[in-house]
């Protein structure tokens, strides 16, 4: 794929304000949970108090992501993109209006979590699931393969500067001129124009769901992916997000560590770069198993805590995760009705995040009991171990690109 075939959905005027708004969006939320860890730090300095607030965001996006799904084969969905980019901005501005006032409180920024939680399961359905929407089929791999470019490329900007800005000014300011990224993103959704589509009258959400849900079961190679990253996502989030960050303090510093989540999404960038130009046969397969790279940040935190070692094993995961994300969209896409894409993908993330609150809420006790080191080292066995059970599906390694 040349670049004139990369850069083609951007002719598609629906699909530029789609991926500004998401370039935003993600510009804003790789700054965001940034701040906010070392805000709590700040405060407490207890793993088990970051593990508390970040783990009740999660609570509250797993509670609503079903029925964000609903409401998004529902609704138009750059309305509701809208409507929670706004509804970000103003959880963000709360949140940094109480560090710099002085008042924020672990219960005041757990309700603030929750909020923002709720925001995101609403989002999460209608920002995957409208791709489609947005450009021919025949563009859809460059689409979303160009579309995780963009924001992987803002991620490598914000992790960066939510480092230095941490640094320099501290939580409260960066996550208050963080909230006006949430705005930009609201005002570019606001300019995708897409049809209304028709609703069967009479439809109910419960019956809905049950028809998502028909879709999801039915296809052995989507729910064994889930179970898979229902683990990863468990243990990574809990060492990266908990663990990562206490870490850094006592070692190389939030601007350290702000360089290192800027590598993990430089190697993103790149291999966004590597899934645009090779399209493979059998890319979901590839993608599941270099997976396994998740672990080598995990494993080098706990065995060689130390700022070089930990930015390469970064870029290799962040290579592997992009590989992942590409092909999972595109198969999903592919193989998936579009009028019940959302419901799909809402349950692909309800199974991929349920345990995100246990692995962030248990991070901090469980390095406590048995140790930092002991912790990440198993974190990091697990992915590694959950990914080689997911390769035994011969259903994940037979499954094909449409026209591959």
């Amino acid at each position: 794929m040349n670049r004139r075939e990369l850069l083609a959905p951007l002719r598609e005027r629906n699909f530029r304000q789609l991926v500004s708004g998401r370039t935003f969006g993600e510009f804003g939320n790789s700054i965001a949970p940034f701040a906010l860890a070392f805000a709590v730090v700040h405060l407490s300095g207890s793993a088990v108090d970051l593990g508390i607030v970040v783990g009740a965001r999660s609570v509250a996006s797993v509670l609503l992501l079903l029925f964000g799904g609903v409401l998004a084969d529902r609704l138009p969905r750059s309305v509701i993109l809208q409507g929670t980019e706004l509804a970000a901005m103003l959880t963000q501005a709360a949140i940094a209006a109480s560090v710099l006032c002085g008042f924020a409180s672990i219960p005041l920024l757990v309700a603030l979590s929750v909020a923002n939680g709720a925001v995101a399961a609403l989002s999460m359905p209608a920002a995957a699931a409208i791709t489609p929407q947005t450009v021919p089929a025949p563009m859809l791999t460059q689409a979303n393969a160009l579309s995780r470019l963009l924001v992987n490329t803002v991620r490598i900007a914000g992790a960066g500067l939510a480092g230095i800005l941490v640094a320099a000014v501290g939580p409260g300011w960066t996550l208050g001129a963080n909230s006006l990224l949430f705005l930009f993103a609201a005002l570019s959704y606001r300019g995708v124009r897409l049809d209304r589509r028709t609703r069967v009258p009479g439809s109910r959400p419960l019956a809905e769901l049950a028809e998502g849900w028909r879709e999801f079961s039915s296809r052995t190679w989507v729910w064994v992916v889930v179970i898979q990253f229902m683990v990863v996502n468990a243990v990574t989030v809990g060492a990266l997000l908990v663990l990562g960050p206490i870490v850094a303090s006592g070692t190389f510093g939030p601007a350290g560590w702000g360089l290192a989540l800027a590598l993990q999404t430089l190697g993103s960038l790149a291999g966004g770069i590597l899934a645009a130009r090779w399209q493979p046969r059998h890319a979901l397969l590839i993608g599941v198993a270099v997976t396994a790279l998740d672990a080598l940040p995990i494993l080098t935190l706990g065995l060689s805590p130390y700022l070089l070692p930990i930015m390469v094993a970064m870029f290799l995961s962040g290579m592997g995760i992009e590989q992942f994300v590409v092909a999972w969209d595109v198969s999903l896409q592919e193989n998936v009705p579009e009028e019940k894409l959302a419901r799909v993908y809402s349950y692909d993330m309800l199974g991929s995040f349920v345990a995100l609150p246990l692995g962030e809420v248990s991070a901090g006790p469980l390095a406590e009991h048995f140790g930092r080191q002991t912790t990440l080292v198993a974190g990091g066995v697990l992915v590694v171990v959950v990914t080689g059970f997911c390769l035994c599906s011969r259903e994940v390694r037979g499954l094909v690109r449409v026209g591959g």
